[in-house]
Parts: structure tokens; C-alpha cells; sequence
């Protein structure tokens, strides 16, 4: 039986997250490195990368980046293989990059509704897909797909931002995530999903600077998430100390969901 550092050690993994390059990807990345993992971050913009690939590189952790747009189909096979040709293999993915667009849906538009399906959902199958296939030649690999507790729950009434199309990709993530651990399993790939509550970031800014107040209010840990909180969290889905999970998705809401 393996010791408990041991089923928590990356040393000699390489992972491949998509906006990684700052907040929550960023964090779950640093997470991945400080066990052992090499990094490929992927990001939009260099402006953002440049400064976090340089700073892992800092810390003493492997890791190199690409400016890329998930949301381009061609993208996925083509990080893939630059994962490949840099660190010799790929064997955990983390599908992090996400957009929403807030619009009563009512008045939604129908581009943006692509483009939040595209990037949030969709390109996540693209790079599950480009993975798997590296992933079933070397029989392991683990995904770990950022969903969300609006993929499985609606957002309060009395938030203006109205994310129909934000949810109905988390939701269809969440599915997508059971249905790949089903099939994958046999090749022992596992995938996972974590579903996080309400956490600083670029995305949230705006809903945490007007109903931030609310929203701890409705958390039985009457706050949002801090910085910190989901590194560990992404670190056992990509460890052995989750062997024998599969098809998951871990809620990290401060209990938001369970009331």
C-alpha cells in the first residue's frame, strides 16, 4: 500500500491547463507543480502568460506556455502535440478556460450563446478529445473539467446578471464528464469535474461587487471562496489518492448547494 505522500506526489507528470495563466487556473496550476507536475499553460493573451510562466519558472517548476483561443477547433490537437514535443507525454489535462455573457434570456443574443457554448463547453470536449488519444497510448491519463454550481443549480432571482448560456454549458460539462469517465475508464483515464461556488476572479467581479454581501448571506459558511481553496482540491483529482473516482464532480461552494 502506497504512503499518503505518495498518493499525492505528480513528480514526473506533465499537465496541460487551459486558462492558466492567472486566478483560479493559475492557482490549480501552482498546485499541480508544487507536487511534482511540468507545466504547459494555455491563454489568450501574452500580456497574462508571459508573467505566470515566468514566475513558475521562478519558483523552480517546469513549465512553458501558449497564446491561443480555445474557442478555435484547431487549437486542441495542435496544444497537444506541442505538450507532447515539449515534456515526452501529456497525462493530466485541466479544462479551466471559460467566458460568460450576462443577458436576460428573453433578449439573449444568439452569437453570444455560441460563443459561451463554444469556449466553455465545446472546446472542452476538443481538448478531451485531443487528449485521450495520447492518453490511450500510454493507458493513463486524468481530465478535470471546471464546471460550476451554476451548471447544476439556477442563479438567484435578484441578480441582474442573467447566465443562461454560462449555465447550460456547466450543466452540459457536468454530463459531458460522466459520459467520457463511462467510456474511458477502460483505458484508464479518469474524468473528473470540480464545480466551485462563488470565488474572486475576473469573472465574478462584478456579481461579488454588487451581491457579494447576498451571496455569503446564502452560504451556510457565510463567505465566498478564497484564494487557496481549490489547489488542493485539483491536486487529488490528479493524484492516486483519487484511483478509484471516476465520473465525479466536487462541489467547493462553502455548502451553497446543500441548502
Amino acid at each position: 500500500m502506497p504512503e499518503l505522500k505518495q498518493l499525492f506526489d505528480l513528480t514526473g507528470k506533465v499537465a496541460l491547463v487551459t486558462g492558466g495563466s492567472r486566478g483560479l487556473g493559475l492557482e490549480m496550476a501552482e498546485g499541480l507543480a508544487e507536487a511534482g507536475a511540468s507545466l504547459m499553460l494555455l491563454a489568450r493573451r501574452q500580456e497574462w502568460l508571459a508573467p505566470a510562466v515566468e514566475g513558475l519558472k521562478k519558483r523552480g517548476f517546469r513549465a512553458e506556455g501558449a497564446v491561443c483561443d480555445v474557442a478555435n477547433p484547431d487549437v486542441a490537437p495542435a496544444a497537444v502535440a506541442r505538450t507532447v514535443a515539449t515534456f515526452g507525454r501529456l497525462d493530466i489535462l485541466v479544462n479551466n478556460a471559460g467566458v460568460t455573457w450576462g443577458q436576460p434570456a428573453e433578449e439573449f443574443p444568439l452569437d453570444k450563446w455560441n460563443m459561451v457554448l463554444e469556449i466553455d463547453l465545446t472546446a472542452a470536449f476538443l481538448f478531451c478529445q485531443a487528449a485521450s488519444k495520447e492518453m490511450m497510448k500510454q493507458r493513463y491519463g486524468r481530465i478535470i473539467n471546471i464546471a460550476s454550481v451554476m451548471g447544476m443549480i439556477g442563479t438567484l432571482p435578484e441578480l441582474e446578471h442573467h447566465l443562461s448560456a454560462y449555465v447550460a454549458a456547466k450543466g452540459g460539462l457536468i454530463a459531458l464528464t460522466r459520459e467520457l469517465a463511462a467510456k474511458w475508464a477502460q483505458h484508464n483515464i479518469r474524468v473528473n469535474a470540480i464545480a466551485p461556488g462563488f470565488f474572486p476572479s475576473r469573472m465574478t467581479e462584478k456579481s461579488l461587487e454588487g451581491y457579494g454581501d447576498a451571496l455569503a448571506a446564502t452560504t451556510p459558511m457565510k463567505r465566498v471562496g478564497q484564494a487557496g481553496e481549490l489547489k488542493g482540491v485539483a491536486v487529488f483529482l490528479a493524484a492516486d489518492a483519487s484511483n478509484y473516482m471516476t465520473g465525479q464532480t466536487i462541489v467547493v461552494d462553502g455548502g451553497m448547494t446543500s441548502v
